[in-house]
């Protein structure tokens, strides 16, 4: 029987907060089962091929490039993806990208078994690999929170987590084994086969998608609301930095592990799987203890220390002489990439409303991916000129550096808001739509001018609320004869577009407009007027 639709009713319910809660779920059950596999495919993948390429090559740049075409395809296509995991049929995308990557599997399948694998085709396969993980990961993200109640949020999160690093246990394990007994190829047969059921199970969900009354959104239009989004968020702004900092250092020892795995005393194929096993091991323990950690830390002090553990375990990895030191640096390692990750995840999740939710976690995905690209280049580069050790000693002390500079430079100023979706604000109607052109809306407000400082930081606020909102412009006039006379000023790519941020309005931006209310002393309410811009034509 196909799987039960996520309905309204049961999530209502009184949720558990167990760490396990979120899989009492069967469309969450099903659906986190589907992403564990597709992350075992992932690792199995990445691993057959970080294996495969230092067989054609030893160059550690050909050995780091394979993390970079994996990762850097998220970063190019993340905002477009995001868009459309927005805009689309989240079911029906979601089924295309899985098909996708697992087209790309059983394409580098046939390559690998005719033996016509070369290093350039294989980071061209991974690429493309990495084209569907790109367009997978944003709708994914954006599915978690319609799964599960808000309560139930992080420790969905933290089990999305657990399903990442359980498939770096067993991703590895079984490419390790399968290396080991049959041979590289068998792998990818293995990843080809699972991809595709993988496909089928996400068919199994039911999901009701409901269109908009006002149509889809433009791609470009979407993209554009998406960017000044983030732009407009403090929170958002902080997260992306730190995790952008985080990933660019602590993608060094991934990128060069198996290089690292060779050179401890006795490395091969299975020692490169253990020190994978290790760090998943770590990640899991540690997220059954994530729910105390945040109790006892505020976000930035978890991660700064996470931080540190990473850097104090990737020194250790740098000096370890063999297996015995090794393992334990990499359980650590693992220990605070979870914890590092969950916490700056839960916060961008939480300062996202579910509009764009999909687009805000590609942007913060594409800072993920970017970063370990970049990361991976960078320090692959670093062992080239240098060495392994050197290259892992100065991504340690870098990463350690760089988050303590951020922290202090770019700070999360911002308060906790409610972005509860609300109808408090009534759309507009009109006899006829009005003719295609953008929309100027003016907010006129009469106000003592003593307090005119006072309501200034108070539109500040409403400028960031109408930009996030997808506003192309704003701007507050002030009447050079009647200093208490302020007109706020918005404009709107179309009549479509203004209607659009009517849905978008929170419990947060319906509070905000009660403080601006509170300083209009008119007789009535303050004057709104919305006007079409006409297009002339030129003499």
């Amino acid at each position: 029987m196909p799987e039960e639709a996520t309905s309204p009713a049961s999530l209502a319910a009184v949720p558990s907060l167990s760490p396990w809660g979120p899989i009492k779920r069967p469309a969450f059950r099903m659906l986190w089962t589907v992403w564990l596999t597709a992350n075992i495919c992932m690792w199995m993948n990445d691993v057959a091929a970080a294996w495969m390429m230092t067989s054609m090559t030893s160059t550690p740049l050909w050995v780091a490039l394979v993390q970079s075409a994996s990762t850097l395809p998220v970063f190019l296509l993340g905002l477009p993806s995001g868009a459309l995991a927005d805009i689309l049929d989240r079911r029906r995308y979601f089924i295309m990208t899985q098909f996708w990557v697992a087209g790309v599997a059983t394409l580098l399948c046939i390559a690998v078994i005719s033996g016509v694998m070369t290093p350039a085709l294989l980071l061209a396969l991974t690429f493309a690999n990495g084209i569907g993980l790109a367009m997978r990961w944003p709708v994914f993200s954006a599915i978690v929170p319609e799964l599960v109640p808000r309560s139930q949020l992080p420790a969905a999160l933290a089990l999305n987590g657990i399903s990442m690093n359980a498939s770096r246990i067993v991703g590895p394990l079984v490419a390790g084994a399968l290396i080991a007994s049959a041979g590289t190829e068998y792998v990818f047969v293995l990843n080809a086969v699972l991809s595709i059921i993988s496909g089928f199970l996400i068919m199994r969900w039911r999901r009701e998608h409901v269109p908009s009354p006002l149509g889809r959104e433009r791609l470009l239009s979407a993209m554009r609301v998406g960017l000044q989004f983030v732009s407009q968020s403090t929170r958002l702004r902080a997260v992306l930095v730190r995790v952008s900092l985080f990933f660019l250092h602590s993608t060094a020892l991934l990128a060069l592990l198996p290089l690292v795995a060779r050179g401890l005393q006795g490395g091969d194929a299975g020692t490169f799987t253990l020190l994978l096993a290790c760090m998943g091991s770590g990640a899991i323990v540690a997220a059954l203890f994530l729910p105390r950690l945040r109790q006892m830390m505020n976000r930035d002090t978890l991660v700064l220390r996470s931080v540190m553990l990473q850097s104090a375990s990737t020194f250790a990895m740098a000096l370890a002489p063999n297996a015995w030191v090794a393992v334990p640096a990499m359980v650590l390692n693992g220990m605070a990439w979870i914890t590092c990750a969950n916490a700056l995840s839960v916060s961008a999740q939480l300062a996202l409303p579910d509009w764009v939710r999909a687009r805000g976690m590609s942007m913060y995905q594409m800072a993920i991916m970017g970063a370990s690209a970049l990361g991976a280049a960078l320090w692959g580069q670093v062992a080239t000129v240098t060495s392994v050790p050197t290259a892992l000693l100065a991504a340690a002390v870098s990463g350690t550096v760089t988050m303590l500079l951020a922290q202090h430079w770019v700070r999360d100023l911002s308060i906790e808001e409610d972005l509860t979706p609300s109808r408090e604000f009534k759309m507009p109607v009109t006899d006829a739509p009005p003719g295609v052109g953008r929309m100027v809306v003016t907010i006129e407000y009469l106000i003592e001018p003593t307090r005119a400082d006072d309501f200034l930081k108070v539109m500040q606020q409403s400028r960031r609320s109408r930009l996030r909102q997808g506003a192309l412009e704003w701007e507050v006039l002030r009447d050079v004869n009647q200093p208490g006379r302020f007109i706020e000023q918005i404009v709107d790519e179309s009549w479509t577009e203004h209607l659009r941020r009517f849905d978008r309005v929170t419990a947060s931006d319906v509070a905000l407009r009660e403080r601006k209310l509170a300083f209009h002393i008119g007789d009535g309410p303050p004057l709104v007027t919305r006007c079409v811009v006409e297009e002339l034509a030129r003499a």
